[in-house]
């Protein structure tokens, strides 16, 4: 499901700025889109209960009340979810005593020629595992089904994990291992439902006729599912289950009832007039006063449109909406995946928990969260696989070289979760087309990690050849040479990598022919040859050939033991925006006669060195064994603009052999600001200006620079190295 571009993190912020300051357009906006992911957390999480509407309607009205002292705009969509999760919390509290009489799922549906069926649930379909999951949720607990509620709203892309774990006020670890015990319950209450409907049904199977038996009763909950576990006779109802994510993709959203809806639209016309005071002094706060009780008054009115409502809902919690609908996917070869980059067109972003083992990699966020990863795909992958199977989600590959050995023009490869242990490298030769894409990419939010340590140290892990393919959420480690090698490629999109812990480089890009492909969002770090005492071990290379049109976006290197981001040896225009360069060249290793002068930047090479117009805009270099940005004997038309290097052991900006051109770069506390040969020309640069002294930066603590990333992938939030003046780079990521 994509999420319109409103509600991306920066419009969403926006909208809160405006709305705060009495924008009436930005709060009717702000509100439209929330409320049905309200109203879809709290009608589930409580089953259809009669008294959804009333918290659905309160935490409404504390999300208007609160919105004027929101201090973080950007993290309103978590922030209201939390305020659902309490409301849920405080009900379930106050009615512990008297367990919510769940409904009972109807047995049938109804008439499908007969006029309200087609009207409003024509498409309606309860059968199979999806029938079975949605009668499975009665027998859940409160608190589980808050949040498989949650997680609803994860899978269809509505949440991500940092701001489902934010709601149950939880780390993302944590919620993930909360998730995963929920789950377990859950195909537990599914394989129950299975014996229950069985035909004839095991004899011994305890009875639902007694008072207090039923699937609000724990007792019997827990008595009903031992049972199923241990009896031979049932057992086999646990067997065959199809992973519950993979259900709800099925499932559409809870329909928002016409008289919630109505109620909100004529509050939000009587909140518009008092929202265009200026967002100043008391004068505000009196105004929110008046409107919070003019809409709590509107939004207690119960018009009739709600009998409508109510026979749509009137089988109940999970069971009213369960539709049978296709997702948009991934467009052409993954394109449509990144509108800013490939093609026009909406982000698939759907997460799911994994209950794969966690492996440690510190510059991704610990827990899954919003990504771009495949909603579906021709092709799986998956650790306990088989190449001797078909490549079905049911039935994947054990393989990637499997997988790229029958892939087509236009088709998608999804890896599945967990770590793969390849003794053979890869080599991917097909290629796609302008307008048929291959996609090799990470299923969902799963974690595919690739730990190469068992292949022979004279290969690469992976040698890509191919042309116009996209790859993501790809994560490589322990080669012992390169992680990636793509040589002579044409027009490949690389996105969301991790690649670290390897010996020779992370990803390098080589050959003559290297033309029209973009690394955007990925992470490059630990790379380091034992044998070379800190004089390999590159981040990301695109080295050793030539080519135009080639772009590194959004991307950091960090910790390796030579250069971060290394261009030398290639005859053709890299352009670098918007990356970070750090800690490159220290010696971590302990190792013996270190001789390491890594840069943060490296832009030529070779004797002679290729004469190659560099573009750099937008990087940030900081605390590297050598120079932050390094013509490296480049004598080409090198072009810097608003770059900053700070702290690093060499000079902020070493380009004497450069005809280069630097605009308003900044350079602080490194060996010297900047070195220019005669054909260089600075203008406006910090040492231009008279120094480092004016460019105050707000923070020169690197610690929110070098950490987790957004979940979307972007370089996280930082105030490091931003400065008061318009000199350096504005450590802002570039928008999707």
């Amino acid at each position: 499901m994509a999420r319109s571009k409103v509600e991306s993190p920066r419009d969403t912020g926006t909208l809160v700025r405006a709305a705060q300051a009495g924008d009436k357009q930005a709060l009717g906006e702000l509100v439209a889109t929330h409320l049905p992911l309200v109203y879809n957390v709290i009608g589930r999480a409580l089953n259809g209960h009669a008294d959804v509407d009333d918290l659905v309607q309160e935490s409404m009205v504390r999300v208007m009340r609160g919105l004027p002292g929101l201090r973080e705009p950007d993290r309103f969509r978590s922030w209201a979810v939390t305020i659902a999760h309490r409301q849920i919390q405080r009900y379930l509290r106050e009615h512990r005593s008297s367990r919510l009489r769940l409904q009972e799922a109807p047995p049938e549906l109804a008439d499908p020629s007969g006029d309200f069926a087609e009207r409003t649930v024509t498409e309606l379909v309860l059968t199979g595992q999806r029938r079975e999951l949605v009668e499975a949720t009665r027998w859940l607990a409160d608190d589980d089904r808050h949040l498989l509620a949650l997680w609803w709203q994860e899978a269809a892309g509505e949440l991500t994990r940092s701001e489902l774990a934010q709601a149950l006020a939880i780390t993302p670890q944590h919620a993930a291992v909360r998730l995963q015990r929920m789950r377990a319950r859950l195909d537990s209450a599914r394989s129950l439902v299975r014996a229950l409907r069985a035909e004839p049904r095991c004899p011994d199977l305890p009875g639902l006729g007694s008072a207090g038996t039923g699937p609000s009763d724990s007792r019997s909950r827990k008595r009903l599912t031992r049972h199923v576990r241990e009896c031979p006779r049932c057992t086999p109802h646990r067997h065959g289950l199809v992973p519950p994510e993979r259900l709800l993709l099925g499932v559409s959203a809870l329909p928002l009832p016409v008289a919630v809806a109505e109620g909100v639209r004529i509050a939000l016309d009587a909140i518009a007039p008092a929202m265009l005071v200026p967002a100043v002094g008391t004068a505000v706060q009196s105004a929110w006063q008046s409107v919070v009780g003019t809409a709590h008054r509107f939004l207690q009115v119960k018009t009739a449109a709600a009998a409508a409502a109510a026979a749509v809902l009137a089988g109940g919690g999970f069971s009213y909406a369960v539709y049978e609908t296709r997702l948009p996917e991934v467009g052409a070869g993954g394109a449509a995946a990144y509108p800013s980059v490939v093609t026009s067109g909406e982000t698939t972003a759907v997460a799911t928990p994994t209950g794969n083992p966690a492996v440690r990699q510190p510059s991704r966020p610990a827990g899954p969260g919003v990504v771009t990863g495949l909603t579906r795909a021709d092709l799986y992958v998956a650790p306990d696989g088989s190449d001797g199977a078909d490549g079905s989600l049911e039935r994947p590959y054990a393989t990637l070289n499997k997988a790229v050995a029958v892939v087509r023009p236009g088709q998608t490869i999804a890896l599945r979760g967990g770590t793969y242990r390849p003794t053979e490298p890869v080599v991917i030769d097909a290629s796609g087309t302008p307008d048929r894409r291959i996609t090799l990419g990470n299923y969902r939010d799963e974690r595919p990690v690739i730990d190469a340590s068992a292949v022979p140290a004279d290969k690469w892990m992976v040698t890509h050849r191919g042309s116009y393919w996209t790859v993501l959420g790809l994560e490589v480690m322990n080669s012992r040479s390169h992680a990636y090698v793509c040589v002579a490629c044409r027009h490949n999109v690389f996105r969301r990598l991790s690649m670290h812990d390897n010996v020779r480089s992370g990803l390098t890009l080589r050959e003559p022919g290297t033309v029209g492909n973009q690394v955007l969002d990925s992470d490059f770090f630990g790379n380091y040859d034992p044998a070379d005492r800190g004089r390999s071990g590159v981040g990301l290379a695109v080295k050793f050939g030539s080519g135009e049109g080639n772009l590194v976006r959004g991307c950091r290197a960090f910790d390796n033991a030579a250069t971060g981001f290394d261009v030398g040896h290639f005859a053709g225009s890299v352009r670098l925006e918007h990356n970070w360069s750090y800690g490159n060249g220290v010696n971590r290793w302990g190792a013996a006669e270190w001789q390491s002068n890594a840069d943060g930047f490296r832009l030529g090479g070779g004797d002679p060195a290729p004469a190659a117009p560099h573009v750099l805009r937008q990087n940030a270099a900081w605390d590297n064994a050598g120079h932050g940005f390094a013509d490296g004997g480049n004598p080409g038309a090198v072009r810097l603009e608003r770059n900053t290097s700070f702290r690093n052991g060499g000079t902020g900006f070493e380009v004497p052999a450069a005809a280069a051109v630097l605009e308003r770069n900044a350079a602080a506390g490194n060996a010297s600001p900047a070195s220019l040969g005669d054909d260089g020309r600075s203008s406006g640069n910090s040492w231009d200006r008279g120094g480092p002294a004016g460019l105050g930066f707000r923070s020169t603590d690197p610690a929110s620079a070098q950490g987790q990333r957004r979940p979307d992938g972007r370089l996280p939030p930082t105030e490091f190295l931003v400065g008061a003046t318009d000199l350096g780079a504005t450590m802002r990521p570039p928008a999707q």
